[in-house]
């Protein structure tokens, strides 16, 4: 049986409060009774691992979970499936339980891969309100795949079009929302370190910031079978890698039950992908 990893704590307002002015959205009146918007427990109940705990990247290597599954390896978020069954409310105790659910190897173009699949539970109130399984990747240091990645910057600019959001993709919104998440990777904030180390051509947008911008993109559209955050499904893939100088640029498309979600760059090259539904 693999290890489980636990956090209780009280829910407050004021990371619910902090991640709306990031995102630059509405927040619920969570100090008198409303649910948290669907992600927005990713604020909540975060691992603090000690500073002598984290690798030369600022991931944690010990004392975590998913532990790495090796010495030297990059991580990368690959996606992942949430289910909300109910409400999340400030005020009240909740306990995040945490075990990794599989681990497999793979050989990739760019060497040896492992697939890792983390299990997060949510509890509150003695009913699990957040069922939610994260995908990670880790790869070699060698054979980065950031340059690579990166889209040239004299394709032409795709502006938004109708149903699209544009959000500046700055330093300073991925240096706060690493701070807000307690994400010490250095590939978000570090330019010297993203570019020099992992040679990557700029600072990378977070996997979780990407999922959050499209399930926001989606409550503003209108959740599938009404306004709350309760029992929704939300289904998620990163695609390809986004970095600070290409922009972000969201969409929400809601068709009946179904509300299907995309981040691409300005320049129309597709980022990540996602799909919404009422789990009833």
């Amino acid at each position: 049986m693999s290890a489980v990893s636990e956090q209780t704590e009280i829910l407050v307002p004021g990371p619910a409060q902090a991640l709306g002015a990031l995102l630059d959205v509405p927040v619920p009146n969570v100090a008198d009774g409303a649910g948290l918007p669907l992600l927005w427990h990713w604020v909540y109940l975060l691992d603090r691992p000690a500073q002598a705990d984290l690798g030369l990247d600022g991931h944690p290597v010990r004392g975590t979970v998913p532990a790495p599954p090796g010495p030297g390896l990059r991580r990368m978020w690959a996606g992942g499936r949430v289910r909300v069954s109910g409400t999340l409310r400030c005020g009240e105790p909740a306990t995040r339980r945490s075990r990794v659910r599989s681990a497999q190897d793979k050989q990739g173009r760019s060497g040896p891969l492992t697939f890792v699949t983390v299990h997060h539970q949510v509890w509150q109130r003695g009913d699990v309100i957040v069922d939610e399984q994260q995908d990670l990747v880790y790869r070699t240091a060698a054979g980065s795949t950031g340059q690579r990645a990166a889209a040239a910057t004299d394709d032409p600019v795709v502006p938004p079009g109708d149903g699209e959001r544009s959000i500046d993709v700055s330093p300073t919104l991925l240096f706060r929302f690493s701070a807000l998440t307690y994400n010490a990777h250095r590939i978000h904030y570090d330019r010297g370190y993203a570019r020099d180390v992992e040679s990557y051509p700029g600072l990378l947008v977070h996997g979780p910031l990407q999922a959050l911008a499209m399930a926001e993109t989606a409550r503003a559209a209108g959740y599938p079978g009404g306004a709350g955050a309760g029992d929704l499904v939300f289904d998620y893939r990163l695609l390809s890698p986004l970095f600070d100088h290409q922009g972000m640029v969201v969409s929400a498309v809601r068709e009946g039950d179904v509300t299907s979600t995309a981040v691409r760059d300005s320049y129309g090259r597709q980022t990540a992908s996602g799909t919404l539904r009422n789990s009833r």
